[in-house]
């Protein structure tokens, strides 16, 4: 639901910036008036309730009170002349999902999940694409009817990590329900499924991994059950 174009110079300063949402006239476009040389170009594309901080390309910074989402990037070096240039980029994705399913029946009183983690980053270096800060990832969700899915999104700091993740229930007086605690093996472009009985299981995730490729939307999935 949102684009963000940004130029900067070879050596980090952000000259020019453009942000669109989905309702803009050319979403997927953008011009900029530029001096003949070189510079970086970043376009990030995502769906969080704001705009990421952009200022240096090395860390491009979503919050936690943005929300964090499927996110896609384009970073490429452009050599700008006297004559029109036109660029065509394609964004790739460069998050990591973890899908929490809980397979049992919410308690009556359970009106809030929340989802701390840690061991990703909110923020990335735009010519990696990879996580640059330690971050604290905090995401809450008001429990709807028959909601069991949750997804989360971070961004590794290499292509393998592992976040550890605290899930907690609440009541509509913020009062501790249920909390349980896991480990969580994560891969850039790619979802694992973490599926379990959360209010009636007991201990802590154990499973037996299996990776399996089943889409062209990403590059594979692993499915854990606790």
């Amino acid at each position: 639901t949102r684009m963000n174009y940004a130029v900067y110079t070879m050596d980090g300063t952000r000259l020019k910036q453009v942000n669109k949402t989905s309702d803009n006239a050319a979403f997927n476009q953008c011009s900029f008036q530029l001096e003949p040389g070189d510079y970086q170009l970043v376009v990030v594309g995502h769906s969080s309730n704001g705009n990421p901080t952009m200022t240096d390309p090395t860390c491009i910074k979503f919050t936690n009170a943005q929300g964090f989402t499927d996110t896609f990037i384009a970073y490429e070096v452009v050599t700008v002349t006297e004559e029109q240039k036109n660029i065509e980029v394609q964004i790739n994705r460069i998050v990591s999902r973890c899908s929490v399913v809980i397979t049992d029946d919410f308690p009556a009183n359970v009106k809030k999940m929340r989802f701390y983690y840690a061991g990703g980053s909110g923020a990335f270096d735009a010519s990696t694409g990879l996580g640059c800060v330690n971050s604290k990832q905090d995401v809450k969700f008001d429990v709807t009817s028959g909601q069991q899915q949750f997804d989360l999104y971070t961004f590794l700091h290499d292509v393998e990590g592992t976040i550890h993740l605290q899930v907690t229930a609440f009541d509509a007086d913020d009062n501790i329900l249920a909390e349980r605690t896991f480990d969580v093996p994560m891969e850039r472009d790619h979802i694992t499924w973490l599926t379990g009985a959360f209010f009636s299981g007991s201990g802590s995730s154990s499973s037996t991994t299996i990776t399996v490729t089943v889409n062209t939307d990403w590059a594979g999935e692993t499915h854990l059950t606790f």
